[in-house]
């Protein structure tokens, strides 16, 4: 099962936030992830807050527990926000629908959760909106009718193009199907497409990565994000690795598959602009994501979704009835809340920012980070761009080292 919820400090009832957090909304960069968490299966490696149809249990029940009437609950959810946020005017600026499999919804009720976003905050004029999707749950004519409701963007989960290795993966979809659904999604006139892949998983050689690598760039996407294998506790990949029967992925194996992607995504045009993300160019770039990277407010809509507006953080319920059920009653599905002190604002801009092309600047560090700079420059991890700070291939490779000097 998912993982469990942090603790954090209570609620008010009604969701309000402290007038800290509303001080600046409106003028700082505002997005809304909306998460949908039902699966056909699960994938043995995902510790997401996802449910399958037998897990939930028959259809037809709690709002937020049936697919059917899952996009009433998360609309109830966006009224609420709005009222939260006050009077001030908050034009939406990036919208992502994750998982689960967001595409597992008819392109109708996801448009109908857009619909709502536009009309209670208004979208700015040029809002990237996106949804993650697998390959097996879209044909063409969900694609045109997802382009019709006003989505901007897809992002196939690919993950592989090697039969055994999405086997291990849990994955279900035939790697063939890959091509097709991009250039269907061409065709509904899908402005972004980007594919997602997984490196590392138990079983798969340098060349299983790179037939993967050159399978998506065969599709030549607008964006690929790779992640390395993440054995996450409490899933079923954790537990065959427990028993021995896969192996753990290996450190030096997963150096080599990003250093072998960085250099290919680079030859055929795409560069970094975060460690697991490559773009054709700027505009290619996921907004939503550089949103979460660079401290913007963004609202979480759905069970088990996390928020930040103005440093307060919070997250709501994780059972999708339970979600329903405190919508249905006319509370805040926020389970709880921290609110965070310049020093932990500052340490998380270090953590995010070193990530990014574009880099940190060096004024968010203290004096012990600062006075690490020129060394880390000497070791070949940094490079310094006038007063910013940006990793070199190897330091994105060693970033928890980075990170470990940069904040002692």
């Amino acid at each position: 099962m998912p993982s469990a919820l942090p603790a954090g400090d209570p609620v008010p009832e009604d969701g309000s936030l402290p007038e800290s957090a509303l001080a600046g909304v409106g003028e700082r960069p505002f997005g809304i992830y909306v998460h949908v968490p039902f699966c056909t299966v699960r994938c043995g490696y995902c510790d997401f807050n996802t449910y399958t149809s037998e897990e939930l249990g028959p259809a037809g029940g709690a709002p937020g527990a049936s697919r059917t009437t899952y996009a009433e609950a998360a609309i109830a959810e966006v009224r609420r926000a709005r009222v939260a946020l006050g009077d001030v005017d908050v034009p939406v600026q990036t919208v992502f629908f994750g998982g689960g499999t967001p595409t597992l919804l008819s392109p109708a009720d996801l448009g109908s959760v857009v619909a709502a976003i536009a009309a209670e905050f208004g979208l700015a004029d040029d809002a990237e909106v996106t949804t993650e999707s697998n390959p097996d749950s879209v044909a063409l004519w969900d694609l045109e009718e997802l382009r019709r409701v006003g989505f901007t963007r897809i992002s196939f989960g690919m993950q592989s193009a090697v039969d055994h290795v999405l086997r291990v993966l849990d994955r279900t979809h035939d790697p063939l199907r890959v091509p097709a659904v991009v250039d269907w999604a061409r065709q509904a006139g899908f402005e972004q497409i980007s594919l997602d892949l997984i490196y590392g998983t138990p079983g798969e050689s340098l060349a299983d990565w790179e037939t993967s690598v050159e399978a998506a760039l065969a599709s030549s996407p607008d964006h690929v994000s790779a992640y390395s294998l993440i054995v996450e506790d409490g899933t079923a990949l954790a537990r065959r690795v427990k028993r021995g029967e896969l192996p753990m992925p290996d450190e030096d194996d997963l150096a080599d598959k990003y250093v072998l992607a960085d250099e290919r995504f680079a030859a055929a045009g795409l560069g970094w602009y975060e460690v697991s993300n490559w773009a054709k160019d700027e505009a290619s770039r996921c907004r939503h994501n550089l949103l979460y990277w660079t401290g913007g407010d963004w609202w979480g809509i759905g069970p088990g979704a996390h928020s930040h507006v103005g440093g307060v953080r919070w997250w709501n319920v994780k059972h999708p009835a339970a979600y329903a059920d405190r919508l249905a009653a006319g509370l805040s599905p926020a389970h709880a809340r921290e609110v965070l002190d310049d020093e932990s604002r500052r340490v998380e801009r270090v953590l995010l920012e070193l990530r990014l092309r574009d880099g940190l600047p060096v004024s968010v560090l203290d004096a012990t980070g600062r006075a690490a700079v020129a060394r880390l420059i000497d070791d070949g991890l940094l490079t310094r761009h006038a007063e910013r700070l940006v990793p070199t291939q190897r330091g994105r490779l060693l970033a928890d080292a980075l990170v470990r000097d940069l904040l002692p």
